[in-house]
C-alpha cells in the first residue's frame, strides 16, 4: 500500500518526509494509458506533489499543484494533491515514450523538456485566492527542479529523489524522498547528508533493496532520524469528479448545442482529464440544464456563457468577452 512517513535527523536540523507510491503511481499510469517515458514523469510529479503538501500546508482543506512544462514532447505534466495524502495529475501526451538514455534509465528530462517552468500553487480553501510561484526548470528531471523550486522561491535547502521504475508495463517501484535543511542545522551535519545523497543513487535502486523506513535511514546515516508519524499516511490516487460536476461542465454549451447533443448522440460523453474517469449523460440529464436557462446570462453576440447562479463567475463584470463585447453582468 502507498504511504507516506515523515521523520527528523541531526537533532532537528533536517526534516524528512519520504513516500511509497508505487500502488497509487500504478494506478494512475492505468487510467491514462501512459507510456513507460510518460509514466515516469506524471509518478515524480504525483510523488513531488505529496512530499511538497507536507512541507508547505498547514490546513488538511487545503490543497496544492505541481505544474511542470518544459516545451518537450510530453506538453507538460500536473498533480494536484493535499494533506490527506489523495492526489490527481494527468501527463498532457500519455503516448510519449522515447528511447532510454546511455545509462539505461528513462530519459524524462528530454520528454518533460529543459526550457520552461515549475510552477507551484497553494489553494487554501475555503479562505483566499490560490497563491502561486513559478522559477525555471533545472533539469527537466523534476526532482532536481523541484528542489530549485524550494531553494529560489522559499529559500529552503532541499535534497529532492524522486523514481518511478516502470517493468512489463506495471510500475513496480515508485517514490519520492525530501530532505531539508531546517534553521539551525549543523553544518556538519548538512555536509554528511549530501555525501550520503550522492552515495545512496538512484531511488528505485534504494526500494528495490530494502524499505521505505530504511531508505530514511540511509539517506540521514550518522545523523539519528526519529520518526514523528505515529502510524504512516495511507495514499491514494484520488479525484473529486463526479457526475455533477460533468454535467455542470455542459452549462457552458449553448442550449441549441446540447440539444444537437442529444439529437445527433443520443447524450453526451464526459472524460474527466485529471482521472480519466468516463460518464454518459443521458438527454434527461442535459435538459435538466434547461431549468435554470433564467438565472444564466450569457453574451448577446456570440452565446458564451457569462453567469449561471450557483457555480463559478468565468468573467467580471466590464471585461470582454472572447468575441470582444463588454461583459455585463447582472446585479
Amino acid at each position: 500500500m502507498s504511504h507516506l512517513l515523515r521523520g527528523m535527523a541531526a537533532d532537528g536540523g533536517i526534516r524528512v518526509v519520504a513516500a511509497d507510491t508505487t500502488d497509487l503511481v500504478d494506478d494512475a499510469v492505468r487510467r491514462h494509458g501512459a507510456r513507460p517515458t510518460a509514466a515516469a514523469a506524471l509518478g515524480r510529479t504525483l510523488s513531488a506533489g505529496l512530499l511538497l503538501a507536507h512541507v508547505l500546508l498547514k490546513d488538511h482543506r487545503d490543497r496544492v499543484t505541481v505544474r511542470v512544462d518544459g516545451g518537450g514532447p510530453l506538453g507538460g505534466v500536473i498533480a494536484d494533491a493535499g494533506l490527506d495524502g489523495a492526489v490527481r495529475g494527468y501527463v498532457r501526451r500519455p503516448e510519449v515514450d522515447l528511447p532510454p538514455r546511455e545509462d539505461g534509465k528513462l530519459d524524462v528530462g528530454s520528454a518533460v523538456g529543459r526550457e520552461g517552468t515549475i510552477e507551484v500553487i497553494r489553494s487554501h480553501a475555503p479562505y483566499g485566492d490560490p497563491y502561486g510561484s513559478t522559477v525555471a526548470l533545472a533539469s527537466g528531471e523534476i526532482g532536481e527542479d523541484v528542489a530549485t523550486f524550494l531553494a529560489r522561491s522559499e529559500q529552503i535547502p532541499s535534497a529532492v529523489l524522486l523514481g518511478v521504475y516502470v517493468e512489463g508495463g506495471r510500475v513496480t517501484r515508485s517514490g519520492g524522498v525530501l530532505l531539508q535543511a531546517l534553521p539551525g542545522a549543523d553544518p556538519a551535519a548538512l555536509d554528511l547528508l549530501e555525501a550520503n545523497v550522492r552515495a545512496y543513487g538512484a531511488l528505485t535502486d534504494g526500494l528495490a533493496r530494502g524499505s521505505l523506513l530504511q531508505a530514511m535511514h540511509d539517506l540521514t546515516w550518522g545523523m539519528e532520524m526519529d520518526l514523528i508519524t505515529d502510524e504512516a499516511l495511507p495514499l491514494r490516487f484520488a479525484c473529486r469528479c463526479s457526475d455533477a460536476k460533468a454535467l455542470e461542465a455542459l452549462a457552458y454549451f449553448t442550449p441549441d448545442e446540447r440539444e444537437r447533443m442529444i439529437v445527433e448522440d443520443g447524450g453526451a460523453e464526459s472524460i474527466c482529464h485529471w482521472c480519466g474517469e468516463r460518464r454518459f449523460l443521458g438527454p434527461e440529464a442535459i435538459r435538466s440544464l434547461a431549468g435554470a436557462g433564467a438565472s444564466e446570462t450569457r453574451c448577446p453576440d456570440c452565446g458564451t456563457l457569462w453567469y449561471r447562479a450557483g457555480g463559478t463567475v468565468m468573467v467580471r463584470d466590464g471585461e470582454r468577452c472572447a468575441c470582444g463585447r463588454t461583459v455585463d453582468l447582472p446585479d
